[in-house]
């Protein structure tokens, strides 16, 4: 391709983004004019992708971590032929455009993942470079490589100051990521003025002792020199880090290198002023005819480059038949058939198991039948127990299926989003429920991609005891259940945490599930309701004719309820007991069977349950109760710590008698 056809190119990125954002009258120009020769030589020169195919297993991935940026995003889809219209690019920001203000999974053809936080881009394309080389392990051959492609990405200074970028790329060096380069708009500019504000370091030196190649393109504009660099980083073994160095809005004549041109349109006097400097027409969202052979070319290397990779997987098929059965189940993300049946059930003891440890048993089975689980714990897998069979992720040796994250449950996080959007590996992270905090904002754009990610977290409750109040999370499941599309469980016993495993799985979207420390009695179900009934969320686990009240619970609180019960029944009240472990899954049920479950004629309710009421005035109402915890914990064992902060049985049954009295 010519320098002419790419500078036309350059200019119409930079015109499309300027021109859209001022129709838009909001958004960020500045980013994609400056970074704009960058992503043209990416999408151009350096990424392996069929326009024709976005969804083709074999494609290099493309982040763009500065979600804000998202013009240049668009536009390069649009003038590379992806199914993204000229008036797709027009209703920039609008309400039911396909071209929203950041980026969106599974909602703009081509987009691979929702950005917008910024460093969780970079820290989701670890991810993702995990996945390729997991499954590349796995299924690679000599001769026979399907996993050879590259995660592109590109990052700007607010990404790298992020402390989820660094934990990271810490990780990303330890296991030797060489499928992944992130390219660095180093522009120097935020919305506050120069970054030497707050952001003096030599961040090539920090991705330098992370055990990252480091290289510097000096003028953005070059695109000879920023493909030299991808070059040389798809040459080297390591992850790279490329230093760009840009000017933020260029060419804009007077706002170009300043904080203006952030996040603002640039304004009709100054577009005008910018597209005179660029030699560009007037004409608004202006696309050379010339650049419809250049779309053409791209199209036609995209299928060459798709069906040399068809060819590679046909031959791949011929030589290990039931290995590519099995690979092209996983890309499909198809569970295997009768994966659980037969999986672990535990005979009833009232001394019980904690539900951490049922948990382990369970995944322990469900990792013989689906392959595709990957994961790990973040420096605690004795205590949340999720080891699976065989080896660990490591490096040159990727294959394994157990993770080592370290403490960085931040990173964890974002690298379970990226590896679920890779696809091939149902991926999970583990670590204590209270420090589910720290991956929120992970957590809520798996929600928002509808991700299957799955995350194991332990020590529930003030019953981790001795810990005390900064361990002990009360407020946990109530935010995890906020999430709209996230489903959070948290079992009773050993047999519905097994359960609540198959729930979690064939959720169609994140799942959590939250697991007890303490031992929590194996339930009686040759007397109480099957655990099978929380594959719908909720379901009567006891109960009596005509009942007057209903107690609803969850988790180790299901035992107090159950007591209360009996207490209740020697004083001559009926009371039905509810186990409720996934309000996201009884909320999926039909009317009909939500009423069979919780009737509406019986408005006398009481929710038990060793965390924060919010969340549960839905199923109370306001002629309830609640046997709560709305305060921190305590240092103290853990059945102190239940009798002195009110989690009894009487005062369930107290609480009871008190909503009848009306």
């Amino acid at each position: 391709m010519s320098q002419h056809l790419d500078q036309l190119a350059v200019n119409t990125l930079r015109g499309l983004s300027m021109d859209a954002v001022q129709k838009a009258n909001s958004g960020h120009p500045g980013a994609p004019m400056g970074q704009a020769p960058l992503g043209w030589t990416i999408w151009n020169r350096l990424r392996r992708h069929d326009p024709a195919r976005p969804e083709w297993a074999g494609r290099d991935r493309f982040v763009l971590s500065c979600g804000h940026a998202s013009m240049l995003h668009y536009a390069l889809l649009h003038l590379t032929g992806y199914d993204l219209s000229l008036d797709d690019l027009k209703s920039f920001r609008q309400w039911g455009s396909r071209t929203p203000g950041h980026p969106e999974f599974g909602h703009t053809p081509g987009v691979e993942i929702t950005t917008g936080p910024l460093g969780q881009g970079v820290a989701t394309s670890v991810g993702m470079a995990m996945a390729a080389r997991q499954l590349g392990g796995r299924f690679d051959r000599d001769g026979h490589a399907l996993f050879d492609h590259t995660i592109w990405v590109i990052a700007s200074d607010g990404d790298l100051m992020e402390g989820i970028s660094s934990e990271a790329a810490s990780l990303a060096g330890h296991l030797g990521l060489g499928n992944l380069v992130v390219f660095w708009d180093d522009n120097q500019i935020t919305i506050d003025g120069r970054t030497d504000i707050s952001f003096t370091e030599d961040v090539s030196a920090r991705f330098a002792a992370f055990g990252w190649q480091t290289l510097s393109v000096e003028d953005g504009e070059d695109l000879d020199a920023i493909e030299a660099a991808g070059q040389a980083a798809l040459a080297d073994p390591r992850p790279s880090f490329v230093r760009v160095r840009t000017t933020i809005g260029y060419p804009a004549p007077h706002k170009q290198d300043t904080s203006g041109v952030h996040g603002s349109p640039l304004g009709p006097e100054e577009l005008a002023a910018t597209k005179q400097v660029m030699g560009w027409p007037a004409e608004p969202f202006y696309v050379p005819a010339e650049l419809a052979s250049v779309k053409v070319e791209l199209m036609e290397r995209g299928a060459k480059a798709s069906s040399e990779w068809d060819l590679r997987h046909a031959a791949y098929v011929e030589a290990f038949p039931e290995d590519a059965a099995e690979l092209d189940r996983r890309l499909e993300g198809v569970l295997p058939q009768g994966c659980f049946d037969g999986l672990p059930e535990f005979p009833a003891d009232a001394k019980g198991l904690a539900t951490r440890k049922a948990s382990g048993k369970v995944l322990a089975a469900l990792a013989e039948r689906l392959p595709e689980l990957v994961g790990g714990s973040a420096d605690l897998a004795g205590s949340n127990v999720v080891k699976l069979p065989g080896d660990a992720m490591t490096k040159g040796a990727m294959g394994g299926r157990n993770v080592h994250w370290g403490i960085r449950e931040h990173a964890m996080g974002a690298a379970v989003n990226g590896m679920a959007l890779h696809g091939g590996v149902i991926p999970f992270g583990a670590t204590f429920l209270v420090f589910s905090d720290y991956m929120r904002p992970s957590l809520r754009l798996a929600a928002l991609m509808g991700l299957r990610t799955r995350y194991v977290y332990t020590h529930d409750s003030i019953g981790l005891g001795e810990d005390g109040p900064t361990h002990q999370p009360v407020e946990h499941m109530a935010a995890l259940r906020a999430i709209p599309g996230f489903a959070a469980f948290r079992p009773a016993d050993a047999n519905e945490t097994r359960v609540c495993w198959q729930a979690a799985l064939e959720w169609q979207g994140p799942a959590a599930l939250a697991l007890t420390r303490q031992n929590v009695p194996t339930l009686d179900r040759s007397v109480l309701g099957s655990a099978d009934g929380a594959l719908r969320g909720g379901y009567v686990l006891a109960d009596a004719d005509d009942p007057q009240v209903i107690l609803m619970a969850t988790g180790s609180e299901i035992s107090l309820a159950l007591e209360a019960r009996e207490q209740l029944a020697s004083a001559g009240v009926r009371a039905r007991v509810v186990s409720l472990p996934c309000f996201a899954l009884f909320e999926a049920q039909d009317a009909g069977y939500r009423e069979s479950v919780l009737p509406n004629a019986v408005r006398a309710r009481v929710a038990v349950e060793a965390g924060i009421r919010q969340g549960w005035e839905r199923y109370v109402g306001f002629d309830g109760a609640y046997v709560t915890l709305d305060r921190f914990g305590a240092s103290a064992p853990a059945d102190v710590l239940y009798e002195q902060l009110g989690l009894t049985s009487a005062r369930v049954v107290s609480e009871a008698k008190r909503v009848l009295k009306g």
